[in-house]
């Protein structure tokens, strides 16, 4: 006869895996729904019927596959758009790469702007500033140096749009992994933080990413603009919780924008989800406190204590269980089209791994480096220099 914590057990297990399994059948139908916005993009596409749009793109260093996600910006089927590339410094190792698009593009109405507002704890948003200041369309899309943009990127960012809409923003998407460490990215960006952040839109959750993010720039302004974004250290947070104040929602696209990866290795993987961890735990705590229970460790360890109440040894209820969990993340990514190789299994199981120290490592510091900029969630993020 089962037991009393057999039935708890069972039921934890249960209820967890509802909920994984619900998120990635609301992220399957967020990504196959993206076929009829692809042919509502491609019809806009051929009529040229865009408002003019401002696209801001910051640089901070120079990455290796920075040359091909740059590029894009110039590729892009959108023509009434003006490009305003960011760099704090003149000597940035990113400056001579834009200088060098700019002029193989002279067609396209393209700047580098250079200069450090320095009104914001957050380095990021310093750069922006001046681009926001300077953008002359009503629209401005706000996108990171490493998100490749495809040649529909503007009409994508546009099909998300409700009349409730005070933002558009897209997770990004891990693709071209190079080695075992960059496969682990893929298998945080991609089944595990895409498939949650997709889910919670559907549901009427949205978040901002800053990885892209298209404004109504009269939307921000009405909040005092860009500097706005300074009342918490990342200005994802600060625009989600903005954008709410105003009684509007943040969309996501269905069909997110492509992060090429490269190589990787183990201590950039973790810096950067302690970071983002940390991020999330300074500035959404209530949604953070669950996030342990997340991927499949504690889901399997309840599986193996249940067992019994279904007539299964342990080794047998992880194995089955196993097999589900992993099987939605691959039926999830197989319809997105995301990356998916014979490495995925053991990445998302080393993720896996990875997610409760990564968690309790959120919780126990405050400091993190960002782009070779030293930074904290503990500093009063809406404090100005003056």
């Amino acid at each position: 006869m089962a037991t009393g914590m057999e039935w708890i057990a069972l039921t934890f297990c249960a209820v967890v895996l509802a909920v994984h399994l619900t998120s990635a059948g609301l992220a399957i139908w967020r990504v196959r729904r993206s076929r009829d916005v692809a042919s509502s993009a491609q019809d806009l596409s051929s009529a040229q019927d865009w408002p003019a749009v401002s696209i801001i793109r910051p640089v901070c260093g120079l990455d290796p596959l920075d040359e091909m996600t740059l590029r894009s910006t110039f590729e892009l089927a959108h023509r009434t758009t003006e490009l305003l590339f960011c760099a704090a410094r003149a000597n940035d190792d990113a400056v001579p790469l834009v200088r060098r698009l700019i002029a193989e593009h002279p067609h396209i109405r393209a700047r580098l702007l250079i200069g450090d507002d320095g009104a914001t704890a957050n380095p990021k948003l310093n750069n922006i500033i001046k681009g926001w200041d300077a953008a002359q369309a009503a629209w401005v899309v706000i996108a990171d140096s490493n998100v490749l943009m495809p040649s529909d990127y503007i009409a994508q960012l546009f099909g998300a749009l409700r009349d409730d809409t005070g933002l558009v923003c897209s997770p990004p998407i891990g693709s071209q992994p190079e080695g075992f460490w960059a496969e682990v990215e893929c298998a945080f960006l991609n089944t595990y933080q895409a498939r949650f952040q997709l889910a919670a839109d559907t549901c009427g959750f949205g978040f901002a990413q800053g990885k892209s993010m298209l404004w109504p720039k009269p939307v921000l302004n009405a909040a005092g603009g860009i500097r706005a974004l300074g009342i918490e250290i990342a200005e994802d947070a600060a625009a989600t919780k903005v954008v709410r104040q105003h009684g509007l929602r943040v969309r996501l696209v269905d069909r997110p924008f492509e992060q090429p990866l490269g190589v990787r290795n183990c201590r950039q993987i973790i810096d950067r989800q302690v970071r983002w961890a940390r991020l999330r735990r300074a500035t959404f705590q209530f949604c953070y406190l669950p996030e342990v229970l997340a991927g499949s460790l504690p889901v399997l360890a309840s599986a193996a204590l249940a067992a019994p109440a279904i007539g299964l040894d342990g080794a047998e209820a992880c194995a089955l269980l196993g097999v589900v969990w992993y099987g939605a993340e691959f039926a999830l990514a197989k319809s997105a089209g995301w990356h998916v190789s014979t490495l995925s299994p053991l990445a998302w199981v080393a993720r896996d791994v990875a997610l409760p120290v990564i968690w309790l490592k959120g919780w126990t510091g405050d400091g993190f480096t960002w782009r070779g900029n030293d930074m904290t969630v503990a500093e009063p993020a809406a404090e100005t220099r003056v």
